[in-house]
């Protein structure tokens, strides 16, 4: 065994084991907080709603703004998605269609046909909402 291939040998399991290690660290941290946000928010909205007066409708209001939000962000992801794909697509087309003398430059279809998908779904819902 030659030394380049000794360390490779041990190096690349401990790369995998610190990956996987702050992968799985990263992903509780990321739970805990977002558990946390919401923890904080039903508080908040429960002490809105059982404060006097209109406490209760300004705890709706602020529930019908927050879910209306979260569906602007959704539509505007996908969107941004289906103009991704779309661009994925046209320019694999154009590469394949440089590099290849056959008709491989069809596969580009793929990702540009999901791509329109995405913007007529996003289309099609944003006129139900």
């Amino acid at each position: 065994m030659t030394p380049v291939t000794a360390v490779l040998a041990v190096f690349l399991p401990v790369l995998m084991i610190a990956v996987f290690a702050f992968t799985s660290v990263a992903t509780w941290a990321d739970a805990r907080r977002r558990e946390r946000e919401a923890f904080y928010r039903n508080e908040t909205l429960k002490k809105i709603a059982e404060a006097p007066g209109a406490g209760a409708d300004t705890a709706l209001a602020i529930i019908r703004e927050q879910d209306r939000i979260g569906l602007r962000q959704r539509v505007d992801g996908q969107r941004l998605g289906g103009i991704v794909c779309i661009g994925v697509g046209a320019g694999l087309m154009i590469f394949l269609w440089a590099i290849a003398a056959r008709p491989v430059y069809l596969v580009g279809l793929i990702p540009l046909f999901v791509g329109i998908a995405l913007l007529v779904h996003v289309g099609t819902s944003a006129a139900k909402d």
